[in-house]
């Protein structure tokens, strides 16, 4: 079973999060209802169970929260990957949502590494989630889950659509990459993980 269980607890936040890459159940509480219903798409178009319940504090923004949830998010695939042994490493996807369109491109070769490109408007969506969270949510996820990670919005005007397009697009991406395609390690070094 390639699953993971990750809990944080700072003065910020309180997360508790399992990661099944194989797939399972799915429940998302964060207390910011956009940023549940980008989590719900990694789960829904990457194939994975995820449950996470997760606090913080609000009352000063989503900042702590959002990047928090990245890094647990990180560390549960880094632990579900084990050794890396037999995946397949890289993915690549883009995803449309009516007038946008999103690419991510994921390598999942032990080195983090995240190139952003998305020109978002500073602005605020739904019940507080703001949208400059996007980028550091990507960056926060690929450090901890030590892997490569290309984002880019390539055109779109509705916001909602065009951070969705790109949550769709690293849920397949990192569907492809997740994939088990034998028993070696894709890499000459002998290694993914250092």
């Amino acid at each position: 079973m390639r699953t993971a269980i990750v809990q944080r607890h700072t003065n910020e936040t309180d997360i508790r999060l399992e990661l099944a890459l194989d797939g399972g159940t799915t429940a998302i509480s964060t207390g910011l209802g956009f940023f549940d219903h980008m989590l719900q798409q990694i789960a829904k178009h990457g194939g994975f169970g995820l449950v996470l319940k997760a606090q913080g504090d609000l009352q000063v923004d989503s900042h702590h929260l959002v990047e928090d949830v990245g890094l647990c998010l990180g560390d549960a695939l880094h632990e579900a990957l084990g050794d890396r042994r037999g995946i397949a490493r890289f993915g690549e996807a883009h995803a449309p949502l009516d007038e946008s369109l999103a690419r991510v491109v994921v390598d999942l070769s032990g080195r983090p590494y995240c190139v952003f490109q998305a020109d978002l408007p500073i602005m605020v969506l739904g019940d507080g989630f703001q949208t400059e969270m996007v980028r550091e949510f990507f960056i926060a996820f690929s450090t901890r889950g030590a892997f490569n990670l290309h984002a880019s919005i390539l055109y779109g005007t509705n916001v909602h659509h065009r951070i969705e397009a790109l949550f769709k697009a690293l849920a397949r991406a990192l569907k492809q990459a997740v994939r088990v395609e034998g028993d070696e390690i894709a890499s000459t070094k002998g290694t993914l993980t250092a």
